[in-house]
């Protein structure tokens, strides 16, 4: 079966989407032929695969014509992606499947409300759940964590120096009574007044260049460490580019960065 793709990223998360409009190739997504489409050597390459898919189609609720259908390169279902919402934004508004610039998306942490205003990307990501204190480790290191969700789960850990979490080539070690689903692990360096910079792992496909929900977990974890609170914004810096999140007095969190497609054909990966 051949089916169009398009590719994509935001701050360099990269991505496969597939427009599945009618749901038609959802039988064809199992893990081995989601992790085919994101091989860097024999694939697409991505950081994960997002089927753009009408809503009523995958049996979804009102309040959103579109669902993301989100996989990890190792084809497990994620909850949600910050930086894979924004690409999936920039395609929909870009084809005329939205009126824009302001509509909703489902996701399987809910609906998201995504503002498209030119180059950038914003996403209402919901309320944050600060959730107690936990530890990760890298190479017989080990940090102490704060448990945040951001819709999926997320473990912070600030650091002196980056480069001090290593390679990042095996997952961090965690608590697995804390996490039974794994979780995406991020390390964080102080760059200045409401300015971090970051790392991290993301569970099922490995260190990224960027992590959407990471930068709005690590935010948070900043703003809480610092004695601040909702009503800051920040500035966070990841490998593949700059990212802005904002923690309103409302309690949510919004999440603005570039979104850009740079290819597009036919596969039957």
């Amino acid at each position: 079966m051949s089916y169009p793709f398009l590719k994509g990223h935001g701050t360099e998360n990269d991505f496969v989407l597939l427009p599945d409009h009618d749901g038609l190739i959802h039988g064809d997504l199992a893990p081995s032929r989601v992790a085919a489409l994101c091989d860097r050597r024999a694939g697409i390459g991505g950081d994960g695969v997002v089927r753009v898919v009408r809503a009523t189609a995958v049996g979804e609720g009102p309040g959103a014509e579109w669902f993301m259908d989100y996989r990890n390169a190792d084809g497990s279902l994620a909850e949600m992606c910050g930086n894979g919402i924004r690409v999936l934004a920039r395609h929909l508004l870009d084809e005329g499947l939205v009126t824009g610039p302001t509509f909703q998306v489902a996701t399987r942490a809910g609906l998201r409300s995504v503002t498209v205003d030119g180059p950038a990307v914003t996403v209402d990501m919901g309320t944050p759940a600060v959730l107690g204190e936990t530890t990760v480790s890298v190479a017989g290191r080990t940090w102490p964590a704060r448990h945040v969700s951001m819709g999926n789960p997320h473990a912070v850990a600030f650091v002196e120096d980056l480069r001090d979490a290593g390679a990042l080539l095996d997952p961090p070690g965690f608590d697995p009574t804390v996490y039974p689903r794994g979780v995406n692990v991020e390390f964080v360096a102080r760059r200045g007044v409401r300015h971090v910079a970051m790392r991290v792992h993301e569970r099922g496909s490995g260190e990224t260049r960027s992590c959407g929900t990471g930068a709005c977990a690590v935010m948070v974890a900043s703003a809480l460490a610092d004695g601040a609170g909702p009503g800051e914004t920040y500035r966070v810096d990841v490998p593949g580019g700059e990212l802005s999140v904002t923690w309103t007095a409302e309690d949510r969190v919004l999440l603005t960065g570039p979104a850009v497609i740079v290819a597009r054909g036919t596969t039957d990966l």
